[in-house]
């Protein structure tokens, strides 16, 4: 999903998932690049006010889900 803000684009963000009151981000990768999806995370954080939310990172290639 893009996000932007008149031409200004954002970034985009793979998969959000809301339970109650809690939302959680993913970033999906083929290979393992935790600091672009990390960086990608905390900008998203930021322009959608989530700061208590959480943030994981998935890499297709070696198939593993991290906390970010």
């Amino acid at each position: 999903m893009p996000l932007r803000h008149s031409k200004r684009s954002f970034g985009e963000i793979d998969l959000i998932a809301k339970k109650g009151n809690r939302f959680d981000l993913y970033e999906v990768k083929c290979s393992y690049r935790i600091m672009k999806a990390k960086k990608q995370l905390s900008r998203l954080k930021r322009y959608l006010k989530l700061e208590n939310s959480r943030s994981y990172f998935y890499c297709g290639n070696s198939k593993s889900l991290v906390t970010v």
